[in-house]
């Protein structure tokens, strides 16, 4: 049998890592090729991993919790085709896998996962307690670490408090300590960089939503005849979308001393999960009419959710939007998704009252808030831009 390495897939073109939450599949197990093998974490995207080859899970190599960077062999797979007479068998690198015992390593897998493996910790700290024989479990409200992380101090003076006697009984805990997820802390950790990079402004306009909510009660018995829902998010995506063909500084990114104006538009839409916030990407969002962008929605929606989008769909995006609205909120400041340099959230439409020339009238409002990056963005731009996405709004016809 020939040798085929797993990987650690760059799940975005601002991702350097994953986190392997849970695998699949157990040393040993029979796979196919394209079958769901593990699942990773980032901030971008909570995805199952395909196989990429049939055959017997000979090794796993990075266990459940696991932070490591792209291209990192996690996996040896043994598989049906045969090596090469004159080739020696393929192993994994040396600087690509940490040194463990052989045990360790088979011991973390999906249906075999000790408790300890729960608890916040690093591969050390979790030898380190294997070898004095320490039950992790039992110093899960202790650790000093960021998010209640067991640390290798923690152990040690664990260990010294054993060896010296009883130790006094610690006071009560007067807070709760719950570890981020992997999802939490990379999105933690993408936000707080992307506030050190970008030169962050907004501005926040106010449109008249009349005459998309006409167009969507004309649209929906024709769109709605499928399974697409017609929502009101592809107007807002399609006039964002056409628009910036007139304003690509705002399709662009910042590489040193270049700016990188991109040829494609491809609109990332932000979408709310369990524990955080995932952005699939419409490639091309600018050419679909609004029966494919609201399919293209409902459908990345769906899978983002479910955990099923590919990392190919969480790559490459060049604009976002992102909808704070949906849950009853007026407007959002939002942090630009890096590298990109503008993003736009659309608040909650309400019917308010209004001016209308020297009569007041009730119309359905709601406010647009673009944050974008004034290191290449300058504010008359960016007001232009919503201006011309407030106008196509507003003027929107059947």
């Amino acid at each position: 049998m020939a040798d085929a390495k797993v990987i650690m897939p760059q799940m975005g073109e601002s991702i350097f890592e994953g986190t392997i939450t849970r695998w699949l599949k157990k040393e040993g197990d029979r796979v196919e090729r394209d079958e769901p093998l593990f699942e990773i974490s980032t901030d971008k995207v909570d995805s199952e991993i395909p196989a990429p080859a049939a055959g017997t899970l000979r090794e796993i190599l990075v266990g459940e919790g696991e932070t490591v960077e792209i291209d990192t062999i996690v996996a040896i797979i043994a598989t049906d085709e045969a090596a090469p007479a004159d080739e020696p068998r393929p192993s994994p690198e040396p600087s690509q896998r940490p040194t463990r015992p052989r045990a360790e390593a088979a011991g973390r897998t999906a249906s075999a996962a000790p408790p300890s493996a729960k608890i916040p910790s690093s591969p050390l700290v979790r030898r380190l307690a294997a070898e004095h024989g320490i039950d992790l479990a039992g110093l899960g409200d202790k650790g000093t670490g960021s998010g209640g992380r067991i640390t290798k101090r923690d152990i040690q003076s664990y260990i010294e408090q054993q060896e010296g006697g009883s130790a006094p009984s610690p006071p009560p805990s007067r807070v709760d300590r719950v570890p981020m997820t992997p999802m939490r802390k990379a999105i933690a950790d993408h936000m707080v960089a992307s506030l050190r990079t970008s030169a962050h402004v907004a501005t926040v306009f106010e449109v008249d939503c009349s005459a998309i909510l006409r167009a969507q009660a004309a649209l929906r018995p024709e769109i709605e005849k499928g399974e697409i829902r017609l929502t009101v998010s592809p107007f807002f995506v399609q006039a964002a979308a056409r628009n910036l063909r007139k304003f690509p500084i705002l399709n662009s990114s910042v590489e040193g001393d270049e700016i990188l104006l991109k040829k494609s538009i491809h609109v990332g839409v932000a979408v709310a999960v369990d524990d955080g916030l995932l952005v699939p990407v419409i490639r091309d969002a600018d050419k679909k009419e609004l029966r494919a962008l609201a399919g293209a929605i409902a459908d990345l929606a769906k899978r983002a959710r479910a955990k099923k989008l590919r990392p190919e769909e969480v790559q490459d995006g060049t604009f976002t939007i992102t909808n704070p609205g949906g849950f009853g909120g007026l407007y959002g400041i939002p942090i630009i998704n890096q590298p990109q340099v503008a993003i736009l959230a659309i608040g909650g439409i309400e019917k308010r009252p209004v001016a209308i020339g020297d009569a007041i009238a009730i119309r359905p409002m709601a406010h647009l808030a673009l944050s974008f990056d004034h290191r290449v963005v300058d504010g008359a731009v960016a007001d232009q831009f919503m201006a011309e996405v407030k106008r196509t709004l507003e003027t929107w016809t059947v």
